[in-house]
């Protein structure tokens, strides 16, 4: 299933505007994409979910539809904008890889929006990677970039759909296509030369160990050690986190096995934990 970036709703920013989907009715729950992807990684979940809750599928800045920086900004500011805009939290949010930063920072920064968060293969937004398989996949997909070679960098890009154990022949060819249309939509939304905006949220470690909120994290089975590592690390260190296993997945499990992945959240949605 796929909407197309016409249908969605927009927030002007001041500096641009935030495209989003917001469907359903109910709790508020905030679905937040991966680097380079958009809200369409999750277009298996956000029609399972509304039927039950009012989703909200942001595009971040630079990414998807939405507009790209033009001067220094975070991306938990422009989250936090648009939900006050909407007039919602606080609310659950669930994020995978860079999804999952924005939304522990969020929890950080603008604690008063989140009621919970729900985490895949992310620790915080300063990640920490130390497995030889991640750095090859990292350096390869920026030496791609810095080429200006778009093809070379959807191809090193897309091995984190598959993890170190994985190639191509071993994953659903939807999925791995779905996550290369959406990373050369978003790659060729940018110019080689373009600055980097981005202000990064800082000492988020430390700071983590005061958030109060519950935090999952649903972990690909066979995602990459440093991915699945810094999750584990951070369900750790906050005062109330649990991890859990969609087996058989890689960075995606939202996108692999949709159902496995929709009832772990669905039972987390329903906990006393998470509804408090």
């Amino acid at each position: 299933m796929t909407e197309t970036m016409e249908t969605l709703k927009t927030f002007e920013t001041g500096d641009g505007r935030l495209a989003y989907r917001d469907e359903g009715a109910g709790a508020p729950l905030v679905l937040l994409h991966g680097g380079f992807l958009d809200h369409r990684m999750w277009d298996d979940q956000i029609p399972v979910f509304a039927r039950t809750h009012r989703v909200i599928a942001p595009d971040a800045r630079g990414h998807g539809a939405s507009s790209n920086a033009t001067r220094p900004f975070r991306h938990t500011d422009d989250l936090a904008a648009l939900l006050r805009h909407l007039g919602t939290g606080p609310a659950t949010l669930v994020g995978l890889s860079m999804g999952g930063a924005i939304a522990v920072d969020t929890a950080l920064e603008h604690p008063d929006l989140v009621r919970a968060l729900v985490v895949s293969g992310v620790g915080t937004s300063e990640p920490d990677f130390q497995d030889p398989w991640t750095q090859a996949v990292n350096s390869a997909y920026w030496h791609a970039l810095g080429a200006g070679d778009i093809d070379a960098f959807v191809d090193a890009f897309a091995r984190f759909t598959y993890g170190p154990q994985r190639t191509a022949e071993d994953v659903d060819p939807e999925v791995d296509r779905r996550v290369r249309e959406m990373a050369r939509a978003t790659i060729t939304k940018h110019t080689g030369d373009e600055p980097d905006h981005s202000v990064r949220v800082t000492d988020t470690w430390a700071r983590a160990a005061r958030i109060e909120v519950p935090v999952l994290a649903v972990n690909g089975g066979i995602d990459s050690p440093d991915h699945i590592g810094m999750a584990e690390r951070l369900v750790r260190t906050v005062a109330h986190g649990r991890a859990t296993v969609v087996e058989g997945t890689g960075h995606y499990p939202n996108m692999e096995r949709p159902d496995a992945f929709d009832a772990i959240v669905r039972d987390f949605l329903r906990s006393p934990e998470a509804s408090r």
